[in-house]
């Protein structure tokens, strides 16, 4: 996880927040250009700013998985002019350290095993409970917008137009029978001496398809190994007696349009 010393600006943030930050060692440990975030090290936080609207789901979810799970506890939200989200730090480092890619086998199975874990969860209660309506309107409105990615889809379409078009076709296999994280890598699940200590940024999840987290998982290694060769390990570890191929199929049209 990057983190930069930085100087708050504390005009740009609300007044509650101020104890938390001044004369205080403050980070940036933002990921995305829509969302600041904030890390406190003395006081054991994350802060974290997005556009009005777009961390209500965040901390539904979070609160909802906290209690279930190793996840990150919710301290503050304020919706003003931004939204605000206080949380809990997570102690440890994310998968992406070096010494948890260093052991990729290991990792695998762990990212696996903390998937099926996740999946087992009682979707009772659930704050979001259908995660396919707004994920295929997500899909829907990108390509609209002719926003589209085919490398998420590892040449399995030609053009946005197929994808798109197999998406439209498919998109009433995707079941609502899984709680999910939703944006299932590396980054987002955190290790403490090789047990996961929390897992992170659960703003995209719901009850939902299981195949979505299990294409994110695939992916990720992938990406952050810079090798396909745990692919069908991660499947196997996980119980390939539950994967779909046309499903995860499915996941990867949906996913060319973000």
């Amino acid at each position: 996880m990057e983190r930069t010393l930085i100087t708050p600006e504390l005009y740009s943030i609300p007044a509650v927040f101020h104890p938390l930050l001044a004369g205080k060692a403050v980070y940036d440990s933002s990921c995305s250009t829509e969302a600041r975030v904030y890390y406190i090290p003395s006081e054991r936080c994350f802060l974290k700013s997005a556009p009005k609207g777009r961390l209500q789901r965040e901390k539904d979810l979070t609160s909802f998985m906290s209690v279930r799970f190793p996840a990150p506890k919710v301290l503050a939200y304020l919706s003003d002019e931004r939204d605000w989200l206080l949380t809990s730090a997570v102690e440890g480092e994310d998968c992406t350290h070096p010494d948890h890619l260093a052991d990729p086998k290991r990792l695998c199975d762990l990212l696996a095993e903390t998937l099926h874990a996740i999946h087992s969860l009682d979707t009772a209660d659930c704050p979001v409970k259908d995660h396919p309506a707004g994920y295929f309107a997500t899909a829907e409105a990108n390509y609209r917008k002719g926003e589209w990615d085919l490398s998420y889809c590892d040449g399995a379409f030609a053009t946005p137009e197929e994808a798109f078009a197999h998406l439209q076709a498919n998109r009433y296999l995707l079941q609502k029978d899984t709680l999910l994280h939703g944006d299932y890598c590396l980054p987002n699940v955190m290790l403490k001496d090789w047990q996961v200590s929390g897992i992170i940024d659960l703003g995209n999840g719901g009850v939902g398809d299981r195949h979505v987290d299990l294409y994110w998982g695939a992916w990720t290694l992938r990406f952050n190994l810079k090798t396909d060769a745990y692919r069908q390990r991660f499947f196997d570890a996980y119980g390939r007696e539950l994967i779909d191929q046309e499903r995860l199929l499915l996941v990867s049209a949906a996913e060319c349009f973000g």
